[in-house]
């Protein structure tokens, strides 16, 4: 490697941003890293040698030098063999059992450093993946697996288990099977359990319920009290987490469901209400209905919603209304009274 090539390596491995496009945490980091390297391709061996340095670091903090573990057994030792003034019971006891001051010093360092390494490996083995609120990101799961992850939601795994996620929020996720070992793929959220092989399915855990929504292939749900249902093609399924039941069935092409793609609402026979929680979800704000009876006006179609000011405009069009943004919250006016 020349001097050059070198320098750059060293660039590459403190820098916060490549260090992100590398474990793939930070949207823009890779989006600018991705062009970066399409216009840099002589420097590619470069940039995955410091992706497999990054990648290969497994603790966040240094590890224990000899010296620090001679100083703390050091320190254990003179206070075991520090004689003490009153020969008491425990003493006795120590002496029954013959404890030797050395290997009882010796057996709280290994614990030592243990707890130490053992709370930093536990750590570093969550993979987690968050959006703020109006964010929209698209990843790759170690598996093959592609997940669509809303706004103001949260995925984790265990680098372990990839394919055993936990859902905060809102996810389309695209299963890539493995007919090798038929190996079964897991969302959890805090209502309920998905369990498939392979398919193409939303699942929505906002306001104390989980509604999942098929596309394609078959899932089985592990409901909270070990009842299990299993789902077809087109089917909508929304379970409260208060009534601890199924609160609403259906199959999804012909009755209300509200689903996202690629920065898009897609919103089928919907109520206005329902459209604003989808708001609230991904940017965090409230709504409050000025007339009660707006709250029922029905929404069908498209509507952008990477940018707010764009999605509450084309509300606004679609249910002749007046959004307004006053303390953080939406107000929603209703434009034509009825007769």
């Amino acid at each position: 490697m020349n001097n050059i090539d070198q320098e750059l390596l060293e660039n590459l491995l403190e820098d916060i941003s490549f260090i992100n496009w590398a474990k793939k945490n930070n949207r823009n980091d890779i989006h600018y890293w991705n062009n970066w390297i399409s216009n840099n391709e002589s420097k590619i061996e470069t940039i995955e040698m410091a992706k497999s340095i990054t990648l290969g670091i497994q603790f966040n903090e240094a590890p224990l030098s000899d010296s620090k573990v001679d100083s703390q057994l050091d320190n254990v030792l003179s206070i075991i063999s520090s004689k003490p003034k009153n020969y008491t019971k425990k003493t006795k006891l120590k002496k029954k059992f013959n404890f030797s001051p050395y290997a009882i010093a010796a057996t709280i360092a290994v614990l030592f450093i243990f707890v130490y390494t053992s709370s930093d490996i536990l750590n570093n083995s969550l993979v987690e993946h968050q959006t703020s609120y109006g964010e929209i990101i698209n990843l790759t799961l170690p598996d093959g697996t592609s997940v669509i992850l809303n706004g103001n939601s949260k995925i984790s795994y265990s680098k372990e288990n990839p394919r055993d996620v936990s859902l905060d929020g809102e996810a389309y996720f695209k299963v890539k099977p493995i007919l090798s070992t038929n190996a079964k793929f897991w969302v959890s959220t805090k209502d309920l359990k998905v369990s498939v092989y392979g398919t193409k399915f939303h699942v929505n855990a906002h306001n104390q319920k989980t509604d999942v929504a098929l596309d394609e292939g078959s899932i089985e749900l592990e409901l909270n009290g070990g009842k299990a249902k299993i789902m077809n093609p087109g089917e909508f399924i929304s379970f409260s987490r208060i009534d601890k039941k199924i609160i609403h069935t259906s199959n999804s092409k012909k009755d209300s469901y509200s689903l996202w793609r690629e920065g898009t609402y897609i919103f089928n026979n919907i109520s206005l209400e329902e459209v604003m929680k989808n708001i609230e979800e991904s940017y965090g704000l409230p709504s409050e209905f000025i007339d009660q009876k707006t709250k029922t006006k029905i929404i069908s179609g498209g509507i952008p919603n990477k940018n707010l000011k764009i999605c509450l405009s084309a509300i606004e069009k679609s249910t002749d209304t007046k959004i307004i943004k006053k303390d953080n919250k939406l107000l929603i006016i209703n434009l034509k009274k009825d007769n």
